[in-house]
């Protein structure tokens, strides 16, 4: 299964990487790499973006909807599935449309990923393991080894000076804001409002932890991810202030 996987995505992910690397100027080529990488995977996977975020807007419109279901049937779970089905029916809403268009994605996050740090080889053992998955070409043979400086980074190890993890945990909390829909039930709301905390903190700290290449290609997803979300959803969503989310709603409701 591990040699499979390396044949179909690892390996011509990791040979992309050095033979966009072998494009640019040695000063910054694995940075400008990883850039551009990031740019065509997350302009590929747009469509599946796509899908998700109208799913999940429907899925929030809905919300009203299901609360009072569950204030008119009380603890009777059976009939509250059974009649949430027949809201999610009349609206053309798949409960897992959602979900399924982030799970594909997510192979090739991990691919990215791998070929990032493997690509990265900052030991002996690291370039022996590289070259298992290079294949025979002289424009990816004259890219070894990469040159790991990019602006203040050294993409093969943590950024000390703060910066990267502040942008990472910045625009990751800017694209989960933009989503993430304000709730009548106090609970919901104070889950959300942890959630929408811990995440950009989580990788935030994650950013002091891992070599700065990881933290360059999640600070450019989310950049993409930003620009793509407002685009598609024609603004910045759930990041507007509160007075003006709030009357925006009641009138998305009277238009209904």
């Amino acid at each position: 299964m591990a040699d499979l996987w390396s044949l179909i995505v690892l390996d011509p992910m990791i040979n992309g990487l050095l033979a966009l690397s072998s494009l640019f100027p040695k000063a910054a080529e694995f940075g400008l790499a990883i850039i551009i990488l990031t740019v065509v995977v997350r302009v590929a996977s747009t469509p599946l973006v796509r899908r998700q975020l109208k799913s999940t807007k429907a899925m929030q419109e809905m919300q009203p909807r299901i609360q009072e279901l569950q204030k008119k049937y009380g603890k009777n779970k059976q009939k509250i599935q059974q009649e949430m089905m027949k809201v999610y029916k009349e609206a053309g809403v798949n409960p897992i449309g959602c979900m399924w268009p982030m799970l594909v994605q997510f192979p090739i996050w991990i691919a990215l990923y791998q070929s990032i740090m493997k690509s990265l080889a900052t030991t002996p053992e690291n370039l022996l393991d590289l070259s298992r998955h290079l294949y025979s070409s002289p424009r990816i043979a004259q890219a070894i080894p990469v040159n790991s400086q990019f602006l203040w980074l050294d993409l093969g190890q943590p950024d000390r000076t703060l910066i990267l993890a502040i942008l990472v945990g910045g625009t990751m909390w800017v694209q989960q804001k933009m989503t993430t829909a304000p709730s009548a039930d106090p609970r919901q709301r104070s889950t959300s409002s942890t959630m929408l905390l811990m995440m950009p903190l989580m990788f935030g700290l994650f950013t002091m932890m891992f070599p700065s290449g990881l933290p360059l290609f999640w600070l450019v997803s989310n950049v993409i991810g930003i620009a793509t979300q407002y685009v598609i959803t024609g603004g910045w969503g759930y990041l507007k202030r509160p007075s003006a989310v709030s009357s925006a709603q009641p009138a998305a409701r009277k238009r209904r």
